[in-house]
């Protein structure tokens, strides 16, 4: 057998089989990042991190839905004595965990130039993505007490030697592979052939995806997977499909997508039998004017309201919240 590897579409018998008293899940990730314009090019040093004392609002917040949210953090959060203040206690008391996010361009070691490629860690080196996952890996083991046992790559940006370098820092999860998403046109991976439930990337060492949830929605669906990606020289069309509710590609996340389309695709991960339901934004969005999705204070109402209908309705559906560990304890290798 070759090295396991992210990027190839698994087999049917890949797939994780859960403990029965797991049931269905849902878990919240949160990809825990510096501050930094969208639009412009990628930025080694043009970055802030004026957001983080707001993280502090969220954990309580998801603390009173009985939610342990899971930080995917990047260097220079992992590197700020101000989320290691807000953070540490939750971390270390289990009422939140910490995983690994690595954005190569801020992390060091600084040997690759700044671009688009580059901005894939998977792209990187073998040994110069090992070193920065490594580096990273350290300081939030060092920040806040525990080793992380998850991993999601910066824009999605696995590659061929991702998984090799997670097996030896004892990573159990990945949960780079966005399922339905093709990152191919500038330079990432493609992920139009993953599937959406968790599956072994090298079971022997118990090394999991998890992918992120999207579902097709609408009419031709069951069609979507073929079809999608076949229109996207033609995003008109896409747009049209989508406004005539014929099919529309809708991921579990508050940004751009609101809450009635997050139900929606609840309500088909959950009678597909889907075991687990992954959520996922970025932090800056817990500030207004950081990201495209929360430019005022009323955006921040939504957001969190948006939560609010969303915890709701899991819980009518009941699908209960997990954590890493609890994944990892109901794999059944």
């Amino acid at each position: 057998m070759g090295k396991p590897n992210i990027l190839d579409v698994p087999s049917r018998t890949d797939r994780v089989v859960f403990a029965p008293e797991f049931g269905q899940r849902f878990v919240v990730t949160v990809d825990t990042e510096e501050e930094f314009d969208w639009s412009k090019p990628f930025d080694r040093e043009n970055h802030r991190l004026d957001h983080v004392p707001r993280i502090a609002k969220f954990q309580q917040f998801c603390e009173g839905f009985g939610v342990i949210p899971v930080y995917l953090i990047d260097y220079p959060v992992a590197t700020d004595p101000v989320a290691a203040e807000v953070l540490r206690d939750a971390v270390r008391s289990g009422r939140a965990e910490v995983g690994v996010q690595l954005h190569p361009w801020v992390n060091p070691p600084h040997e690759e130039a700044v671009n688009e490629f580059n901005s894939f860690c998977g792209n990187l080196p073998p040994d110069l993505e090992r070193a920065k996952f490594r580096k990273l890996r350290d300081s939030i083991e060092e920040a806040f007490g525990v080793a992380p046992m998850i991993y999601r790559a910066g824009r999605y940006g696995v590659g061929s030697a991702t998984a090799e370098i997670l097996g030896q820092s004892a990573i159990a999860i990945d949960t780079s592979v966005r399922a339905l998403f093709n990152y191919s046109g500038s330079g990432g991976p493609d992920f139009t052939g993953h599937p959406l439930y968790p599956y072994w990337i090298d079971k022997a060492g118990g090394l999991m995806e998890m992918p992120l949830t999207t579902v097709f929605w609408g009419p031709l669906r069951k069609q979507g997977r073929w079809l999608h990606p076949r229109l996207w020289r033609a995003p008109q069309l896409r747009g049209v499909l989508s406004r005539l509710g014929l099919l529309e590609r809708i991921s579990l996340t508050p940004e751009g997508i609101d809450a009635e389309e997050a139900i929606k695709a609840i309500d088909i991960a959950v009678d597909d039998g889907l075991p687990l339901l992954v959520f996922s934004f970025h932090s800056p969005s817990l500030r207004p004017g950081h990201t495209p999705y929360v430019r005022d204070e009323a955006d921040l109402d939504r957001f969190y309201d948006w939560w609010r209908r969303v915890f709701a309705y899991l819980e009518q559906r009941s699908i209960a919240p997990a954590c890493v560990r609890e994944i990892m304890d109901a794999a059944q290798v």
